[in-house]
């Protein structure tokens, strides 16, 4: 009778605990699948972005730029590449979201590679999930250097620059935008950047590239507001009485939107030269701006819809117009490089693709021509670091209507070379 009753009982309980997982998890009915049916497909990569909230158009982006490079697979690709199914996942920015997708797509439907992901601290356990799982994991949109350092693993490889780079060509730039004032007295710098993984690492990569390069500098104030900030008055306010030289600002998407809006009332940017040189340059930014978006701050991001000016990148950025009905964020040309990427490592592989060392070595080995390239130069994968070594630009905002809702883009261009940039990166490994 009692042990009627308590496997009675741990039916109930069962069930109870499967219908709360049920509900919690997100429905693999919710995942969109591109590319080849499971039937078909060699390989099966999952890839996860955040489809909602202020974040959301990097991935509704990335999502066109995925559409795309199967495009461009289909009419580039070798007849021996292997099919690729692309499983799409909304990680709504949440760690548990992420983290419960990404097993979800190893373990229930076969993924043998993760691809994507925005938020550096949900990439960190994204890459912890892979890892344990024996999983490649392709990072595409995240940039803290973290992930190729203390944290990297075997089959983690990322195809955009990450904040090392990013910092180091933002040090190289202001050795060379400030020559003049660095002459004659230390540079006055102020810094504010969002109070999580991604901020923290900004701008302890920025310190040390400055320190590298023998840039003389003070600190005159460091600033942490919490990711999705409504109201940034407090911090701008608390800029504008520290008198810096120059504002270095690492927030992105929305929050740079909001950010820069809420200063415009204001005397910063009269008072004050202000960069960002991870995110700031976003098409993103300058499409929600449009005529409010200030002329003369510096900034850079990962992809540039009006450089290079190569039949590439024009390609691109005017086939993603056709497909989505405007232009691309930089999340987009991530997404784009990250299929590509996996395809041409496979490929590469041979009829090795399904042996995980093959394609680790493929991957390691791995050159490969992307919008964001210039003239003359591959994208070329750093085999230690398994970070990508790519041309930074770092560009300043001026009038250009090219690409409307925008009213500014980036002019006055400063590039900056791997050669210039990696002794920097070297010392870190």
């Amino acid at each position: 009778m009692i042990s009627n009753l308590l496997g009675s009982f741990s039916r109930k309980l069962a069930l109870l605990k499967a219908v709360c997982l049920l509900i919690m998890a997100p429905s693999m009915a919710e995942a969109e699948a591109l590319g080849a049916t499971k039937e078909q497909a060699d390989v099966t990569v999952g890839c996860l972005y955040p489809m909602s909230g202020r974040a959301g158009v990097l991935g509704r982006d990335s999502v066109v730029g995925i559409r795309l490079a199967l495009k461009y697979l289909e009419h580039q690709g070798g007849p021996d590449s292997p099919r690729l199914r692309i499983l799409l996942g909304d990680t709504k920015s949440k760690l548990s979201t992420a983290t419960t997708l990404a097993r979800r797509f190893l373990k229930d439907e076969g993924a043998s590679f993760l691809c994507g992901v925005v938020n550096s601290s949900v990439a960190i356990e994204v890459t912890s999930v892979a890892a344990s799982e024996g999983a490649f994991f392709v990072g595409t949109d995240h940039a803290s250097s973290r992930l190729t350092d203390e944290f990297l693993h075997d089959r983690y490889f990322r195809v955009t620059n990450d904040t090392r780079q990013s910092m180091t060509a933002g040090a190289l730039f202001i050795k060379d935008f400030f020559s003049e004032h660095l002459a004659k007295k230390p540079l006055r710098i102020s810094y504010l950047g969002p109070d999580y993984e991604y901020g923290y690492q900004v701008w302890s990569d920025f310190r040390q590239a400055l320190a590298r390069f023998g840039v003389s500098y003070e600190i005159t104030g460091v600033l942490w507001p919490r990711l999705s900030e409504p109201d940034y008055s407090h911090y701008i306010n608390e800029l504008i009485r520290q008198k810096p030289d120059l504002v270095v600002n690492s927030l992105w998407g929305g929050d740079f939107v909001a950010f820069v809006t809420q200063a415009t009332d204001t005397k910063l940017f009269k008072t004050s030269r202000f960069a960002n040189f991870e995110k700031g340059g976003d098409y993103e930014i300058f499409a929600q701006l449009g005529e409010k978006m200030p002329l003369g701050l510096l900034l850079a991001s990962r992809h540039h819809n009006n450089w290079p000016e190569t039949e590439f990148n024009r390609w691109f950025v005017e086939e993603f117009h056709r497909e989505a009905g405007y232009y691309p964020s930089s999340g987009a040309q991530g997404a784009f490089t990250g299929i590509i990427a996996i395809a041409k490592a496979l490929e590469n592989a041979g009829t090795n693709y399904r042996n995980p060392a093959a394609v680790k070595r493929a991957f390691e080995r791995l050159t490969l021509s992307t919008p964001e390239d210039p003239t003359g130069f591959q994208s070329s994968m750093d085999p230690d670091s398994h970070q990508i070594r790519q041309v930074m630009a770092i560009g300043e905002t001026v009038p250009n209507t090219q690409f409307p809702p925008a009213s500014v883009m980036l002019g006055n261009w400063h590039i900056y070379h791997p050669s210039q940039l990696e002794p920097e990166i070297k010392g870190f490994e």
